[in-house]
């Protein structure tokens, strides 16, 4: 069977180093902001090349945290992709502000530029792009845009670190980013975990303060806050899989890379990839009309594979409000219906990935 994440063959040769980082915050017995978040934020921000990294609770909190250190809540408004996680959208919803809904590109399935200015109004306050799976967004026009309308710009980077837009990290290419390492995720935590990378210093420092209960010193609170802080057993994790972090999306390019260029199916439409954009590939997305036929097909052939979202925010029962926009947002819509996630993780063998390419290949509808 191939499995569709397997991370086993990746924790296993950094186990060591794993439990000997476990080992040294026990020892610590300092368990909640202590030397390891501290230094798993200087070296996470250097990663990125962002002068500053607050780590948090997890990626949602992280998106929250932003938005409520920059002010924008009730009465607001932000720009959001209309093909994405619903996290994305949550955090705007958590923080008392609008999501603004933008179709993405139909090649890329990022937020499409040309679309979001005439989304703009009055209360927009935020441009949320979202570097969806593993592949950056084409921030340039976005950043244009944001000067022009004095917006502040958001990256939702849970699914693409390490990613690369005209030779910049994902992370450093907006205000501020909000940042998940879910185990799944190209960095990922043992657990739940986030982080926030940042440029600005006002932002940075009120950050610290409202994951903290609104607090910089014990019991003196200058904010109504929360309680959203990385521990020290996953700061320490992080900061081991952080050294690895290149390796495994090197591996991933790899694994794109064949399926790029062997999977050869009339019925199958590929990624695109941008000139300016160096992907990580968190996922490896492909596209038809028969998808449901192709799953059941691959998983009768042994192939595990899933779908990366096969609901659209406006279409869920959570998000009833926006009832009125089924149909108006066709380029989501139909991408939810058309996409498939396939195998794609370091340390993934030869064999599954020649299975996977012979098994799409020999595919008939």
């Amino acid at each position: 069977m191939v499995k569709f994440l397997d991370m086993r063959p990746m924790h296993d040769k950094i186990k060591n180093e794993i439990m000997q980082a476990i080992e040294r915050v026990y020892d610590s017995n300092w368990y909640i902001l202590g030397k390891e978040v501290e230094k798993f934020e200087e070296e996470f921000a250097t990663y990125c090349g962002t002068k500053y990294c607050i780590g948090v609770g997890n990626g949602l909190e992280a998106l929250h945290l932003i938005l409520r250190g920059y002010g924008i809540g009730e009465g607001d408004e932000v720009i959001v992709p209309s093909n994405t996680y619903i996290a994305t959208a949550l955090a705007v919803s958590y923080a008392g502000a609008t999501p603004i809904f933008v179709e993405p590109d139909n090649r890329t399935y990022n937020i499409d530029p040309t679309l979001i200015e005439s989304a703009i109004t009055d209360k927009t306050k935020a441009i949320m792009a979202v570097h969806l799976y593993g592949q950056p967004c084409d921030m340039d026009p976005i950043n244009e845009i944001a000067r022009k309308y004095n917006l502040k710009v958001i990256e939702d980077n849970a699914q693409s670190q390490g990613a690369t837009y005209k030779g910049k990290k994902t992370g450093s290419l907006g205000d501020a980013a909000g940042i998940s390492f879910y185990p799944g995720k190209n960095l990922g935590a043992l657990g739940d975990a986030g982080a926030i990378t940042t440029n600005d210093e006002d932002l940075a420092n009120k950050i610290r303060t409202l994951r903290n209960y609104g607090s910089n010193k014990k019991y003196f609170n200058e904010y109504k806050g929360f309680n959203s802080r990385l521990d020290e057993m996953q700061a320490a994790v992080l900061r081991v899989k952080l050294r690895y972090l290149d390796e495994w999306n090197a591996y991933r390019k790899e694994v794109a890379s064949n399926y790029l260029n062997k999977i050869n199916n009339k019925n199958i439409i590929l990624p695109y990839v941008h000139k300016d954009i160096n992907p990580v590939w968190h996922q490896f997305i492909i596209r038809t009309n028969n998808r449901e036929d192709l799953q059941k097909y691959l998983e009768e052939q042994g192939i595990s594979t899933m779908i990366h979202y096969p609901v659209p925010i406006h279409k869920q029962e959570a998000y009833k409000e926006y009832s009125d926009m089924i149909g108006r947002l066709p380029i989501a819509e139909s991408i939810a219906d058309e996409i498939l996630s396939l195998p794609i993780y370091p340390e993934m063998s030869k064999f599954d990935i020649d299975k996977v390419i012979e098994s799409i290949n020999r595919y008939e509808k």
